[in-house]
């Protein structure tokens, strides 16, 4: 049974929970992070997904698990696949 509410996208999570409490720009996060702006805005904004090294990054600025943050990425991606579900597969068929 699919979720029906879609999970939040760690960029938002990391601006809303992260970059604002701090008042930080994403110029400023992005330093701290050791990636470019652009890296970041894509993220924040949603335009990319959260990468295993964004979130080791991400964990070690700010004194969290990667697992937390990359979990994140996973159940929206897996969302994101059960919400789109290939009509073509055909179960494999038993065994005797």
């Amino acid at each position: 049974m699919t979720a029906k509410r879609k999970p939040t996208h760690p960029g938002i999570i990391l601006m809303e929970e992260v970059i604002k409490p701090l008042n930080l720009t994403v110029t400023d996060a992005a330093e701290y992070l050791g990636v470019s702006r652009k890296t970041l805005s894509e993220l924040v904004n949603c335009r990319s997904g959260l990468s295993p090294e964004m979130a080791v990054r991400i964990a070690k600025a700010t004194g969290t698990s990667p697992e937390s943050w990359y979990n994140m990425q996973v159940n929206l991606n897996l969302w994101e696949a059960k919400n789109n579900e290939p009509k073509d597969v055909k179960s494999f068929p038993k065994t005797a």
